[in-house]
């Protein structure tokens, strides 16, 4: 018995193994036609190549802008902006979600502005942004929580008021309070959540970062689209330097 046991173990283990396999190989391929159907149509006039550029084009302006550091340096701004904007919206959505679920008063008065500053266009907050907090990099960072935060909170609240009641009821009756409720049941038990969330904050929050960038930056990505729509050059056989090569 033991042995069937194992064998079926191991045949499940082999499909899975062999699941992931095909489903790296099948994203590989995917990526890489998509990139040779650009190249080939870039290159047989397909696309206008002026717009669209291709490639090989982007990969030699990479390649210049590495060379000289640029890249790197504009990257790793925007890598520092976008993390601390994550951790703050990680930090204030969990604690602005605890306040709401410990009173439901307080809860159901917040809860319509909450909805409307969630669904607030947050690039019209950052011209107000710059002029509050000035042209630096923590008007940036503000901006980038504004665009996460409140619906991170919003998220979070609605599963925390999704716990288990039997598990709150069963604190309560071994002589526990809110804090232990909170503390043994709420927070444990939304660890999955809290993940799922922050899967969204992060992509969120860098689309904030660069949206701050296009305002109120003199370095970073969002820096870098803005100055490369403004210049539009298109990218030769030669290197450029970090400026001349950036839209290819």
């Amino acid at each position: 018995m033991k042995t069937q046991i194992t064998l079926a173990q191991q045949e499940f283990v082999a499909r899975q193994k062999k699941r992931r396999r095909l489903v790296g190989v099948g994203r590989i391929f995917l990526l890489a036609a998509i990139l040779a159907l650009w190249e080939a149509s870039a290159r047989l006039g397909l696309i206008n190549d002026f717009i669209f550029s291709s490639p090989s084009r982007i990969g030699l302006c990479f390649y210049g802008m590495a060379l000289d550091g640029s890249i790197f340096l504009h990257t790793g701004i925007t890598i520092l902006e976008t993390l601390l904007s994550f951790f703050l919206v990680v930090l204030l959505g969990i604690v602005g979600a605890v306040l709401l679920w410990s009173s439901r008063t307080v809860s159901e008065i917040l809860d319509p502005y909450l909805v409307m500053l969630n669904s607030l266009p947050k690039s019209a907050l950052a011209p107000i942004l710059i002029v509050w907090l000035g042209n630096n990099m923590k008007t940036i960072i503000v901006a980038a929580v504004s665009v996460a935060v409140f619906g991170s909170i919003l998220t979070l609240h609605n599963g925390f008021t999704s716990v288990d009641p039997d598990q709150v009821k069963l604190i309560y009756s071994l002589g526990g309070n809110r804090f232990d409720v909170l503390k043994k049941v709420l927070l444990p038990g939304s660890v999955p959540l809290i993940i799922s969330n922050m899967k969204v904050n992060i992509g969120l929050c860098l689309v904030g970062v660069i949206i701050g960038e296009f305002l109120s930056a003199q370095a970073g990505l969002g820096y870098l689209i803005i100055y490369g729509s403004q210049v539009f050059k298109r990218a030769h056989k030669h290197i450029f330097s970090k400026r001349e090569c950036f839209i290819c």
